[in-house]
């Protein structure tokens, strides 16, 4: 489910991109416009690394929300400064985004937009189910904005390289210890006792990122359209 969001996230903003770019014919503007569309997702991105550093117990520094042009060509829309801290710790730091946006996508998901069904019919190929529950989404009370929210923090919650940087090093120390634990004979007891909440967990994340990827993927082809239809009309077209 990682791997479909990610395709789709990175085309859906070149779309966007594409289209404030030919609208405004200024990069500047585009990255101002860019950056208000997911200035939702990109707040709780940004606040859930700070409060989480406050709740460790870790010196934060300054806090931005202004979108910045980066050397490599990319765009960073916001940062915390947060001070090196042990392995573990960072380790949380950096995925506080991703449990944040999480619980915020399952709460909007499931209680406002009610796409648990869908994301049921999808994953059993009931096809039929599926659509029909689809061309419903539109009368929900307050769909659009739910739809948006949830389109803006799913595009922001994953951890960026810097957020990621203490998982190896956490991963490789979790690896280790259930190595030792299995070599000392207690891979029974890790089966019957950490299996079974770890695939719940599993699942949970899967459906988390099934429904980022659906949300993307209902608004790709409305932005494909506007893409091209922009680049009729105006005879100008940016390659994405």
């Amino acid at each position: 489910m990682l791997v479909p969001l990610l395709f789709l996230q990175r085309a859906l903003h070149r779309e966007i991109q594409a289209i404030f770019l030919i609208l405004t014919r200024r990069a500047n503007l585009t990255m101002a416009l860019f950056a208000l569309l997911f200035f939702p997702g990109v707040l709780l991105h940004e606040l859930s690394h700070f409060l989480m550093a406050k709740l460790l117990f870790v010196p934060t520094g300054g806090f931005s929300l202004i979108p910045q042009g980066m050397p490599n060509g990319t765009l960073r829309l916001g940062y915390v400064e947060v001070s090196k801290t042990d392995i573990l710790r960072d380790a949380i730091i950096g995925m506080a985004p991703l449990v944040a946006g999480g619980l915020f996508i399952s709460y909007a998901a499931i209680f406002q937009l009610q796409l648990l069904p869908l994301w049921d019919a999808l994953r059993d190929a009931n096809f039929f189910l599926f659509w029909t529950g689809v061309q419903g989404l539109p009368s929900m009370p307050d769909f659009y904005l739910w739809f948006y929210l949830t389109f803006a923090v799913s595009s922001t919650m994953l951890p960026s390289a810097s957020d990621r940087n203490a998982w190896l090093p956490l991963g490789g120390a979790i690896a280790l210890l259930v190595a030792i634990a299995i070599l000392a004979g207690a891979g029974l007891w890790l089966i019957e006792n950490l299996a079974p909440p770890l695939n719940i967990f599993l699942r949970s994340v899967a459906a988390i990122f099934g429904l980022s990827a659906a949300v993307h993927g209902f608004s790709i082809l409305p932005l494909l359209l506007i893409h091209k239809g922009l680049t009729r009309l105006t005879g100008i077209d940016i390659g994405t």
